[in-house]
């Protein structure tokens, strides 16, 4: 059924309850936004993915919102959200409680029952909601959205470093799960020796013999198939998700050194290996994700995931409609060296960054000198803001981690910049009270 109203909106009191609207100060920057925010036009939005006459009444939307912003905007895990939730009365205030509530407002798996409910276009939603707010507040200028910098980066997913026989022990080792749960009886489950032969071979790796390292890893890769043919000869109709890890394990048996599109990661079939030319981390594992930002401000505005590891400039296109779709359409977009070649034909003017020995003119140089601010910004949406390991399942869930980054990001700049204001009126005040108090001593 359609999601639950927020308490806030109830009209009946609580003799027994204080009122969160008095215990806390209203000039904190959650209560500000929780002003500002479009919570009626997220409902109706979000509630049309619920149907109307079945089941029990969902989780209020303004909820769900609020502990996804929250989450994103402080780094936390779902588990942890939802269990701070409980202690913060601000976080209860601006997810649209009417009391303080002393234990948990959902399981932490609901969490994940949403997001695969809304998808990607309703992220964007929630992208376009920071913008939209930051308008209102003043913190966001109309001017600052008519150029932007773009640029991409590695989203890594949350796998371990793949190695040979460590992929061979894995996927043997799922498969011989699967058959135990479809109760079928395996002539050998190979538990015991492969556990040994793995041991042996990062022992044999350490100590550099690697010929003896070789061999425990053909032995390995030996129990795979084994297991493979073994489960193919027992079961002529596999499930779905029996086939699904056939068909992983079948790849990584059968691949090779040179092979491209290789298996990395039994649970994240998707992950590629991107190479970004860094001195301190070679190779990363995960999917290409482009992010433009405002070139004045930092604002994220777009921020797209993309597999199969294209070139640069063939992102842009997808990316400037993105950047149309969460703000306006931008006047110019300014990009690295990279992106030469890409290709775009559309509206937006698309500067490559280049030196300038006299040729570009001053008006323009000044915003081509500030296409590199968008890296810092990148910095932040990887170790604040989650991007740095994405924990969400599949292709789908690298973009949704992508985008919710960048709206935590915006979140974490407006709470910076109510704070700021804040700020300076005070000290405004207290200036005036300051001269006022001068005056009238000299008269």
């Amino acid at each position: 059924m359609k999601p639950k109203k927020s308490p806030i909106q109830e009209k009946q009191g609580d003799l027994f309850r204080v009122e969160l609207s008095r215990i806390i100060d209203p000039g904190h920057g959650l209560v500000k936004l929780a002003k500002v925010v479009e919570w009626d036009r997220l409902e109706e939005m979000f509630g049309s993915t619920y149907c109307t006459d079945n089941g029990r009444p969902g989780v209020s939307t303004r909820l769900m919102v609020s502990l996804h912003y929250l989450k994103y905007t402080n780094d936390l895990s779902d588990e942890e959200v939802v269990s701070d939730w409980v202690e913060n009365p601000y976080w209860q205030y601006f997810s649209g409680m009417k009391w303080f509530e002393h234990e948990l407002p959902i399981d932490p798996s609901s969490m994940t029952r949403w997001r695969k409910r809304i998808g990607e276009a309703g992220a964007e939603e929630l992208l376009k909601e920071t913008i939209e707010a930051g308008l209102k507040l003043k913190a966001v200028k109309a001017f600052q959205l008519k150029r932007v910098n773009v640029d991409t980066t590695v989203q890594e997913k949350e796998v371990r470093f793949p190695t040979d026989a460590r992929l061979y022990d894995r996927s043997r080792e799922r498969l011989v799960k699967a058959a135990k749960k479809r109760d079928i009886v395996l002539r050998q489950n190979y538990n015991r020796k492969s556990k040994e032969f793995l041991h042996k071979q990062s022992r044999y790796a350490h100590a550099r013999q690697m010929k003896r390292a070789r061999k425990c890893t053909r032995k390995l890769k030996t129990y795979l198939g084994r297991v493979i043919r073994d489960i193919e000869r027992k079961c002529d109709t596999p499930d779905l998700e029996l086939k699904e890890l056939l068909e992983v394990g079948k790849r990584i048996y059968l691949q090779e050194r040179h092979d491209k599109n290789k298996v990395y990661s039994v649970h994240a079939p998707e992950v590629e290996c991107i190479s970004k030319g860094k001195a301190h981390k070679r190779y990363e594992f995960g999917c290409k994700v482009s992010v433009a930002a405002t070139s004045r401000g930092g604002w994220i505005v777009g921020a797209k995931a993309f597999h199969g590891n294209p070139y640069d400039g063939h992102t842009l296109t997808e990316t400037l409609e993105q950047v149309e779709r969460i703000s306006r359409r931008p006047e110019r977009a300014f990009v690295d060296k990279g992106y030469r070649g890409h290709g775009y034909d559309g509206e937006v003017e698309v500067h490559v960054d280049k030196q300038r020995r006299g040729r570009t003119p001053k008006s323009l140089w000044r915003w081509m000198k500030r296409r590199s601010a968008i890296e810092p910004g990148i910095g932040h949406l990887k170790r604040e803001h989650r991007m740095d390991r994405n924990r969400l399942k599949g292709t789908e869930g690298d973009g949704m981690n992508a985008i919710l980054s960048a709206a935590g990001m915006n979140f974490r700049k407006l709470l910076k910049w109510i704070a700021a204001y804040l700020r300076q009126i005070i000290m405004t005040l207290i200036i005036s009270l300051h001269q006022n108090c001068i005056e009238a001593a000299a008269s």
